[in-house]
């Protein structure tokens, strides 16, 4: 039987997010990627990239494995109806349910990190604890069907990890001899913990305003969250 991956679009994602993983999905025996959007219509990335949708939420058949990319847009999906009735509709029928970057912030807000360890990137990390998840300071964070992935390039470590969950640790070390994924830096800059901290402060310093927006967007959706419980 053929495993369905999807991916959630929307627009300013991160592209590298969805085409890392996918490139590994992509490889594993009979299965079948998904992009889905709210249209057909090509989903510009934050880069300027443009991807082309393959099924939209209402007709994304019912899938194994549930991938939200991160990305500048993620604070807009954090209160978007559609997007959130799509992944809770999608994670009750999927064996694993997952993330890359802030696309975990997206799962928090519809409700599917409560009691959960996860990570994200390091930047977005303090916002997890707000959806009632465990934040665990790991490239990869796997908590049964819920596994979550840091920031941007880790979607590829994310992605070998998954497909050894789906398929063993056999077919996932083929795939990345296969894309030759064998990553030697040039700088130790790649981690908050290795940076210099004068390349950590002036990272820091240009997101501030964009985390401030983040943080207060998913204050309301915790908010949103808790009302709904009630």
């Amino acid at each position: 039987m053929p495993v369905r991956i999807g991916f959630l679009l929307y627009p300013d994602l991160n592209q590298l997010d969805v085409t890392g993983p996918y490139e590994v999905f992509s490889r594993v025996p009979e299965a079948e990627v998904y992009l889905a959007a709210k249209s057909l219509e090509p989903v510009r990335a934050d880069s300027g990239l443009r991807l082309l949708p393959t099924t939209t939420l209402e007709t994304c058949p019912p899938l194994a494995l549930l991938c939200v990319p991160g990305g500048l847009g993620v604070e807009a999906v954090l209160s978007d109806h559609d997007y959130l009735v799509f992944l809770r509709h999608m994670a009750a029928g999927a064996r694993y349910v997952t993330s890359v970057c802030t696309g975990a912030l997206a799962l928090g807000a519809a409700g599917l990190l409560a009691d959960r360890q996860a990570t994200t990137h390091w930047l977005s990390r303090p916002l997890l604890p707000a959806f009632g998840a465990e934040l665990v300071d790991e490239r990869v964070v796997v908590d049964g069907p819920v596994i979550t992935g840091g920031g941007v390039t880790a979607g590829i470590d994310f992605a070998l990890r998954v497909v050894a969950e789906l398929r063993g640790a056999a077919l996932a070390e083929a795939i990345q001899l296969a894309i030759e994924y064998n990553p030697a830096p040039p700088f130790s800059a790649g981690s908050p913990a290795s940076a210099a901290p004068e390349v950590v402060a002036a990272v820091e310093a240009a997101a501030r305003d964009r985390m401030r927006r983040l943080a207060e967007q998913v204050d309301r959706a915790a908010a949103a969250l808790s009302a709904n419980a009630a």
